[in-house]
């Protein structure tokens, strides 16, 4: 997309008329926005949609009651806030230039948006860590993981997220709002020190924990895997080596499914940060940058739900409207194991 053709058709007017301290305001108008209107309206409806499907199919089904599960929904969650108010905002902030929502809002407006990226990060964190514990000790799993203890951490997780942010809004000075220029105005600096810290908060530290864990997880599914093929009785040589492959591919699949989008949505956006020494909201790159983050949200349920049965399963029973049904919590999601 052209950005000189972005930049064309471009009509100032002033954010709130009556107030004489009143920002400029920016409308800008064309074919080019239009498109990218339509673009990142699609991605919101879709993230909030998909979210939605998982959030109500986990609370709404006993069956989905699980520790695993729970950090799924955890994760929806997050997501879908994601889709649900920071998209909007956001594409709000590229076709107008002023803030409508007041002091309160531009204070709380990038907590809740830090909050959900955050919380993100960390249900993917542990998302790794129940996996790994599921396939490195499955026999002592349902001792050690339980629901209880599941929805501790998940809460822990949620405290620690929204305590980190108000902390880097604090040290940035981000309530002093001292740096603002006019009325209409909601502008968040970064200091470089900050970047460096949240880089290696939100994006280095998980990133490495998550790598380390799936690939864990990805040598003992090939051992796992080598093991079955070993003790395998009444099954050709030929079909012991296809089953065993079959199962090293569906696990090097996941591992970097899973890598592969965390890597992609994240690191433009904290590598192009550290070039400048000081990052501003309205800036290119919290702009163009900061949307991928954003879409990570949008793929997280495909990868972490979709892939499951149950999920299809649940929401056919949604799309129909059969969980109005009695007794519909107690449906069976998993008919072919019985």
């Amino acid at each position: 997309m052209n950005i000189t053709g972005l930049q064309q058709n471009i009509t100032v007017q002033y954010c709130f008329p009556d107030n004489n301290s009143s920002c400029r305001k920016e409308v800008r108008t064309g074919p080019a926005y239009i498109f990218l209107f339509i673009l990142l309206s699609c991605i919101s409806v879709f993230t909030v949609f998909l979210n939605l499907l998982v959030i109500i199919s986990i609370s709404h089904f006993k069956q989905l009651h699980t520790p695993t599960n729970l950090l799924i929904l955890s994760l929806a969650v997050a997501d879908f806030f994601v889709g649900l108010f920071l998209m909007p905002v956001k594409i709000m902030e590229l076709f107008d230039s002023c803030w409508y929502f007041g002091k309160v809002g531009c204070y709380i407006f990038p907590i809740i948006n830090g909050l959900s990226l955050s919380a993100s990060v960390c249900s993917l964190i542990f998302i790794a860590v129940d996996r790994y514990i599921a396939v490195s000790d499955p026999l002592l799993y349902c001792t050690r993981i339980s629901v209880c203890k599941m929805s501790v951490l998940i809460i822990l997780g949620w405290t620690f997220s929204l305590f980190y942010n108000v902390m880097y809004l604090y040290f940035n000075d981000h309530f002093l709002q001292s740096r603002v220029r006019c009325y209409g105005e909601c502008v968040f600096f970064v200091k470089y020190s900050w970047v460096i810290i949240d880089l290696v908060t939100v994006f280095a530290t998980p990133f490495s924990i998550i790598i380390i864990l799936y690939s864990i997880i990805f040598k003992i599914a090939i051992r796992q895997a080598r093991a079955v093929r070993a003790v395998t009785n009444g099954v050709s040589k030929s079909q012991g080596e296809k089953v065993s492959n079959s199962s090293e591919t569906k696990a090097a699949k996941k591992l970097g499914i899973v890598i592969f989008v965390f890597f992609t949505c994240w690191i433009p956006f904290y590598v192009s940060s550290l070039s400048v020494e000081n990052v501003t909201s309205v800036s290119i790159v919290w702009t163009v940058f900061g949307w991928l983050t954003y879409v990570n949200s949008s793929v997280n349920p495909l990868i972490y739900a979709i892939l499951y049965s149950w999920f299809r399963e649940s929401t056919k029973f949604i799309v129909s409207c059969r969980i109005f049904r009695s007794s519909s919590s107690r449906l069976n999601l998993f008919p072919e194991h019985f």
